[in-house]
């Protein structure tokens, strides 16, 4: 099951091992996964002489890991191979007290004033790019706090609870039984999410820093402002949700000049790497709240009781997909609607799906989602594809795609538990057309993340930050890089370039004394 090169790997990392662990598995021998389980198991404890397995009968398919200092409140009903198999050796790390996703004190805090036995349940794909974030959260939060329970559940075997709640998108997170949260997320979104749930109240005292910079956003052109500002001998601080942004939901990177190809998971990696080669602040599992200017400083509070200061402020937040805004559209989110086909293509697999949008993200999406799909229909608001050519012609190869094109989204439907159709408007001839489907795919584009900060500094009517060539902005020592910008062309290169050249103007800036005025 695991290639001598991953065993190799796993073997390095487990030399650290302080405690000893047993994978207590119960799985019944007509399980039609159980080979597949107890292979990947037996492979996995080889890689150490502290790990044993344990295996029982049982009526279904899972397993817990239990330590000599604890049994823990972790149990997979799956098996972590694909991409959850990182969820299944960083839970030991983590029991083990180390793992480079462990949070700072003040997060490691929050969790652990959860005072409320719950139990959480994530159902997740092991096709899903964005599951192991949330499932690596959430067993994070369980290892640290006794009160918290996770179950991991695998919809692809355990197919009647995925009915029973009508799922069809991944990570769907519930708590005790109700709807927590769908699709992507890391900490300290989720952990918000469950202060809210449960009606906690953080009692947390606020850290105050002060920096030369301050950096917010841990995307492209984040990391590279950051970088730029610390080799210039700034005392430098980036406050972000996760270092790479939205880089980690993108798949394959085949237009970074000098790499050939890589992933967003990879670049993501390297990038935090990179960081950590300098003396850099790195506050992440952080979201902003709010963002003032006091005698010239740049102050900017966060909901996990941060305050930080400095005089030059990078904004580099970047963008989220943007929604369609139309009638049933939340009301089906996850039941239906949704934005990752890597994630939710496979709970289509013979159905009728839609994409609304025909830039290259609808395009590339179709394409995919037409490997997987029995008919795909494209709907382009517009008179003809945006996307780039060498999409759409292998597009044009697909004979189960369908494009409509001059096609205004005007509201979504569904039976009260699943979206049954979408209805748009033929900007031609005005006629209004519904189209029966199990899914929508949304892909119109992205949205600048700025609203925290246009109180401080100019926006278009899009909501991009209004830069000029340097990256400065209309006030002082406020500067701005990628995706939230006005710049055109929002690639990574491109806000890579651009966070550098706001690092290097706020150096220009400090050397003339204009940071304050």
């Amino acid at each position: 099951m695991l290639d001598n090169n991953l065993k190799a790997q796993v073997k390095e990392l487990f030399k650290q091992l302080k405690n000893n662990y047993v994978i207590d598995v119960q799985v019944s021998d007509i399980h039609s996964a159980k080979n597949e389980l107890v292979e990947l198991l037996e492979d996995f404890v080889d890689c150490s002489d502290k790990i044993d397995l344990k295996l029982e009968a049982g009526d279904d398919l899972c397993f817990k890991i239990k330590s000599d200092k604890q049994e823990n409140n972790i149990l997979f009903r799956a098996v972590p191979n694909g991409h959850e198999f990182t969820s299944l050796l960083l839970a030991i790390l983590n029991m083990d007290g180390v793992g480079k996703n462990i949070p700072d004190d003040l997060i490691q805090n929050k969790i652990k004033q959860i005072d409320k036995e719950i139990v959480i349940k994530s159902y997740i794909s092991l096709s899903c790019t964005n599951c192991p974030e949330v499932v690596q959260a959430l067993n994070l939060m369980s290892i640290l706090n006794p009160k918290i329970k996770h179950e991991i559940i695998d919809g692809g075997i355990n197919k009647d609870e995925i009915e029973k709640y009508s799922i069809q998108s991944v990570p769907s997170v519930y708590i005790n039984d109700e709807v927590l949260h769908i699709g992507r997320s890391n900490l300290s979104g989720l952990l918000e999410k469950l202060y809210d749930k449960l009606d906690i109240v953080a009692s947390q005292e606020v850290i105050e820093r002060e920096y030369d910079v301050l950096v917010a956003g841990g995307g492209p052109a984040g990391v590279s402002a950051a970088i730029y500002s610390a080799r210039k001998g700034f005392k430098v601080g980036i406050v972000a949700d996760k270092i790479g942004g939205q880089v980690n939901e993108t798949q394959d990177i085949e237009n970074m000049i000098s790499i050939k190809k890589t992933t967003g998971k990879q670049l993501s990696s390297d990038m935090n790497r990179h960081l950590n080669d300098y003396p850099i602040d790195i506050i992440d599992n952080r979201s902003i709240s709010k963002v003032e200017i006091v005698d010239g400083y740049k102050h900017i509070e966060t909901k996990q009781s941060d305050r930080l200061i400095s005089p030059a402020l990078i904004v580099a937040t970047g963008a989220s997909w943007r929604k369609l805004g139309i009638p049933g559209e939340d009301q089906y989110m996850g039941s239906g609607v949704a934005f990752c086909t890597h994630c939710d293509g496979p709970f289509y697999k013979n159905k009728d799906v839609v994409v609304v949008g025909g830039g290259n993200s609808g395009i590339e999406a179709a394409i995919d989602l037409a490997n997987i799909a029995n008919n795909v229909t494209v709907l382009e608001f517009m008179p003809n594809l945006k996307a780039d050519q060498v999409l759409v012609d292998k597009l044009n190869q697909m004979k189960n795609v369908k494009v409509i094109t001059n096609a205004e989204s005007k509201k979504i439907e569904g039976d009260g538990s699943k979206l049954t159709s979408i209805e748009y408007r033929d900007r031609q001839t005005d006629e209004i057309v519904n189209i029966s489907t199990d899914g929508v795919f949304v892909q119109i584009g992205l949205i600048p993340n700025s609203q925290l900060f246009s109180d401080i500094t100019n926006t278009n009517k899009f909501g991009e930050i209004e830069i000029d060539y340097s990256c400065r902005t209309s006030t002082a020592g406020v500067y701005a890089a990628g995706d939230v910008t006005t710049v055109p062309y929002k690639q990574i290169v491109i806000a890579m370039g651009e966070g550098s050249k706001a690092a290097l103007s706020a150096f220009e800036d400090n050397m003339k004394n204009k940071l304050l005025s």
